[in-house]
């Protein structure tokens, strides 16, 4: 076995080679792995490398570790739920080893138990634990202070901040076509409406993004710039600005989710640093690191932090402290930049998978993405996420997406969400079969 000459990690490669052999048969289901030892020895690499690729191989469920026999090979019935290949949730694999877990579990638990009053004090987090995340996202998204952000429970309550903080400015959220259902959701329990802007393969049109602020009296602009959630697009540079500028001709705020921010090929320029004065800028490291690290960040505008700040302190006192000593823990132990790193790559690699068992030529994001949109006519796209139900892979319905009174043309597949990749590839030889039975269905 050779590895493959890719930049990844050292122990990604590792991997990457060994779940190669699993899948061509060189290593069966059920059979036992040669040790570590051996397997270093092969791949002229360190023990270590090879300790935390298998760690990385069973967190994806390819192996499992029987302790004083092995690391044996597991089957797609071991593997997977049940038989059912569910392709709606968009999370990433597992790729926290246990070990790199447990050492970042260790400082964890020391800074934890020395927290004045078990953290209940710091609401937003601690200024080491903001110190670091800010650190880490201006190395990787955007320029943040930790006296700019607040820590809390996963970009989704983030979101739910965001629009609470400004209902009074406006009822009215403006976004594209399609858009992220908890979006939907948090809108909904507040009692706001979110209304479609006409959008491109850049995002939302300036021209109408202009006259959607005049017509609808709207002060509140919601969107994904990044691997926007359903329809897979990133917005480049030039529109981001152009849409910054309409933005504060109609003194209007941006929600900026930037939760797959660590897919992003047109660069770092964000909305933040376009307009700081007018976006709440909102992430989370359920994407880049782990779901586990239900850790959500928001930076509002400076003029609105305390009011933010005063609302999570009403919903839920804040962070629980240990997540937030634990995700500082991954940071400075370099496991989020690996994890990061190790999902780009992960998120390319199925991506071509995903091309080449469905024809795709063109997509929005070739770089690497966790979700693909494939578009066909609303009717047929009802009727193709049910047909994939009942031949057992899960697809959101198109409506839970769906923004305004026009019906959604096109379902979602969230790539990622499968631990190993040969379940991907079988739920793909499904959708290819209900796609190729159907010639009204157009990709």
């Amino acid at each position: 076995m050779h590895l493959p000459d890719n930049g990844q990690p050292v122990h990604e490669q590792v991997a990457g080679a060994v779940e190669a052999a699993i899948a061509e048969g060189r290593f069966r289901v059920g059979e036992r792995l040669p040790t570590h030892r051996q397997l270093a020895q092969q791949f002229l690499v360190s023990i270590g490398s090879v300790t935390r690729a298998i760690d990385t191989l069973s967190a994806r469920g390819v192996v499992r570790g029987e302790i004083g026999r092995g690391t044996f090979v597991l089957g797609q019935a071991d593997a997977d739920d049940g038989g059912v290949m569910d392709l709606t949730i968009n999370a990433p694999p597992p790729v926290v080893g246990l070990a790199r877990m447990a050492e970042a579990s260790e400082i964890a638990n020391r800074h934890a138990l020395a927290l004045a009053h078990g953290g209940y004090g710091d609401l937003s987090g601690t200024e080491r634990q903001r110190g670091l995340v800010a650190g880490w996202l201006s190395e990787t998204r955007t320029a943040l202070r930790s006296d700019e952000i607040l820590l809390c429970n996963g970009a989704q309550q983030a979101l739910h901040l965001a629009f609470a903080t400004l209902k009074d400015r406006s009822s009215v959220i403006l976004t594209e076509s399609a858009t992220f259902p908890g979006a939907l959701a948090a809108a909904a329990n507040l009692g706001m409406v979110m209304a479609p802007v006409a959008h491109d393969g850049d995002g939302m049109l300036p021209e109408a993004l202009d006259r959607a602020l005049t017509t609808t009296g709207a002060k509140i602009i919601y969107t994904t710039p990044v691997c926007q959630n359903p329809l897979g697009f990133e917005t480049g540079p030039q529109r981001r600005r152009a849409l910054a500028d309409i933005a504060t001709r109609h003194d209007a705020v941006i929600v900026e989710d930037d939760i797959y921010g660590v897919y992003a090929a047109k660069g770092r320029l964000t909305y933040r640093e376009l307009a700081p004065e007018r976006t709440f800028y909102v992430t989370s490291f359920s994407k880049s690191l782990t779901p586990l690290i239900r850790l959500g960040v928001i930076a509002p505008p400076a003029a609105m932090l305390a009011a933010v700040r005063k609302r999570m302190r009403a919903e839920s006192w804040g962070l629980t402290p240990y997540i937030g000593e634990l995700a500082a823990a991954m940071i400075e132990t370099g496991l989020a930049a690996e994890a990061a790193t190790t999902l780009r790559a992960e998120g390319l690699a199925r991506l071509q998978m995903v091309q080449a068992a469905l024809g795709l030529v063109d997509v929005p994001m070739p770089g690497g993405a966790p979700h693909v949109w494939l578009t066909m006519p609303p009717l047929k796209a009802e009727q193709f996420a049910r047909r994939a139900s009942e031949a057992g892979v899960r697809i959101t319905p198109p409506s839970a997406a769906q923004v305004g009174e026009v019906p959604v043309s096109g379902v979602r597949l969230c790539i990622m969400a499968p631990p190993a990749r040969g379940t991907l590839a079988r739920a793909l030889d499904v959708i290819g079969g209900i796609l190729g039975s159907d010639e009204d269905v157009v990709v």
